[in-house]
């Protein structure tokens, strides 16, 4: 990709007297040299640009930062070319969408997770298993082969586990996550009608004893506690703390409850040392211009903390469908029926009888109806594919900062849980009109991120004194 430096109409002179530039994206002022002419972009790039940012022109122009940006998200669907051909395509891979850098995937990380429930997803154990211990809290006479098979309360944990660290292997490789190549530790510590306290409690401890035996450097917590409570008498959060004092990153997500009175913040991630995360509304685009807020919980916590540190995608965030259910039979039917040619859609509708009764209702009706049912229902379903569907939640959110997290750790091993809680704070990015309250130091920034984890590496090497450790 060329670079036009020349200025357009926009640059205008900062304090110091140099010629500075808005990018119309990010809105982040840059100095000149930093600007790209669109004439120097591929037809294709100014083409993604523009469907993902309203309002932008070609002859504006944009930083040098977006537009790197925005040529690896170019790359990487031009590699997935055939995955795009899907239904629903639209919904962005969660790398692409948050700018994340490819060479790092999370190797020789392991992430804890604790969760309701989970199943060993062909995402995590297909062409090789990734799991390396799963535990059930409630009930010790539960065994690895148990979770071969689905339950009701699977669901939850095999969202976030695979939001985390999936490979894609039933998208041949576009839905992954950010940490594909992590190892990984199930801990179900609940079931889907509740998760008690005590159990997250125990979960964090379980996690703490076995940290070495695992090489856990990370927990995900994308459950919360029964009620508010002070760090200082609840053994929840004091447990969090713990992990924390052991090397351990407990990142945790904030809750759902911004939009009610009080938006509480729940243990443990009103701990003081967790990494708490919110929720973005990133609108599906890869631009940061129109981000909006999602309905995250947000502090003072009881001890009058501010919660969260930072915001990840809460919404339109690729997950797997849970396989031998209902819904995953609804999927594969309605993808396979979107695929399908008009002359077909009877037959194979006939063939499949008792999968969705709307449809088998629908059957007889002229193609044309029945193909704007179809599409009615795949957005309805937040249906992608027959293997995947879009979430919303700040539980989603929270594994998709683990993950960058394991980026972080794979560049620099050697980084403390309170050094990757740090260069997240500083390297995230504020949105303009919201307040700080509820986004925090603002969007994560995993390319940042973890090019700061590698100057951290560097400045070691080299014998430099540490950054300063907040």
């Amino acid at each position: 990709m060329t670079t036009d430096l020349r200025p357009t109409e926009q640059a205008a002179a900062g304090d110091d007297g140099a010629t500075t530039f808005e990018c119309p994206l990010c809105r982040r002022h840059v100095t000149a040299s930093e600007q790209v002419s669109s004439e120097s972009l591929e037809p294709d790039l100014v083409s993604l640009v523009m469907a993902n940012t309203p309002g932008w022109q070609a002859g504006r122009g944009l930083c040098r930062d977006c537009a790197g940006r925005f040529h690896g998200a170019l790359q990487y669907l031009r590699t997935h070319e055939a995955a795009l051909e899907t239904p629903g395509a639209a919904i962005l891979p969660t790398p692409v969408r948050i700018g994340a850098l490819d060479e790092y995937r999370g190797r020789g990380v392991t992430i804890a997770f604790l969760d309701s429930g989970f199943y060993a997803h062909a995402d995590l154990v297909e062409p090789q298993d990734r799991i390396v211990q799963y535990v059930d809290i409630t009930n010790s006479r539960r065994r690895r082969e148990d979770i071969e098979r689905p339950d009701d309360s699977s669901w939850h944990g095999t969202m976030t586990s695979v939001v985390a660290c999936g490979n894609g292997h039933l998208s041949s490789g576009f839905y992954r996550g950010v940490a594909s190549e992590a190892r990984l530790v199930l801990l179900k510590v609940g079931h889907m009608s509740r998760i008690p306290h005590e159990n997250i409690r125990r979960g964090l401890d379980w996690v703490v004893r076995n940290q070495k035996r695992y090489g856990i450097r990370i927990v995900n917590v994308s459950c919360g506690g029964d009620y508010a409570a002070s760090y200082l008498s609840d053994r929840l959060s004091q447990a969090a703390d713990r992990a924390t004092r052991n090397g351990i990153l407990v990142c945790a997500a904030v809750g759902n409850q911004g939009h009610l009175p009080g938006h509480p913040v729940l243990p443990p991630a009103s701990a003081p040392s967790a990494l708490t995360v919110g929720g973005l509304d990133d609108q599906n685009r890869l631009a940061f211009a129109g981000y909006e807020m999602y309905h995250s919980s947000y502090g003072p916590t009881v001890d009058g903390l501010q919660k969260p540190e930072v915001i990840a995608p809460g919404i339109w965030v690729a997950a797997p469908i849970l396989p031998g259910t209902p819904t995953a039979a609804q999927a594969q039917l309605l993808s396979h029926l979107a695929g399908a040619r008009e002359g077909e859609l009877k037959a194979i509708i006939q063939a499949h009888p008792g999968v969705d009764s709307d449809l088998d209702a629908a059957a007889a009706l002229e193609p044309r109806l029945i193909r704007q049912l179809i599409g009615a229902k795949l957005k309805g379903g937040n249906v992608i594919s027959g293997a995947y569907k879009h979430v919303d939640g700040t539980s989603f959110a929270a594994p998709i900062v683990a993950s960058i997290a394991a980026q972080m750790m794979e560049a620099n091993p050697a980084l403390t849980p309170q050094q990757v809680k740090r260069i997240l704070v500083r390297s995230a990015r504020r949105i303009q009109g919201v307040d700080v309250d509820r986004q925090g130091w603002g969007v994560v920034d995993p390319e940042k991120a973890v090019r700061a984890a590698l100057e951290e590496k560097a400045r070691g090497a080299l014998g430099g004194a540490p950054s300063h450790v907040a």
